[in-house]
């Protein structure tokens, strides 16, 4: 039973700590929010081109290795 007393221990610890932590209030969560989703929208974005632009570049090398080789 001495994991039991550790584990309580670890669940008390973890309540006197999140009690410490400052929380933000509305105004700073909803900033964050949108900080959030325009970093998501730009990286979503990023990727996307990234994706387009590496398959057509291999596409355009499979074209060109298959008219190579056919020839």
């Amino acid at each position: 039973m001495k994991w039991l007393a550790r584990v309580r221990n670890f669940c008390g610890e973890t309540v006197t700590e999140l009690r410490k932590a400052s929380w933000p209030d509305k105004k700073e969560l909803s900033q964050s929010i949108v900080v959030v989703l325009v970093g998501m929208l730009i990286l979503g974005a990023f990727v996307s081109v990234s994706d387009f632009a590496l398959y057509e570049v291999v596409d355009l090398l499979s074209t060109w290795v298959r008219g190579r080789l056919g020839t």
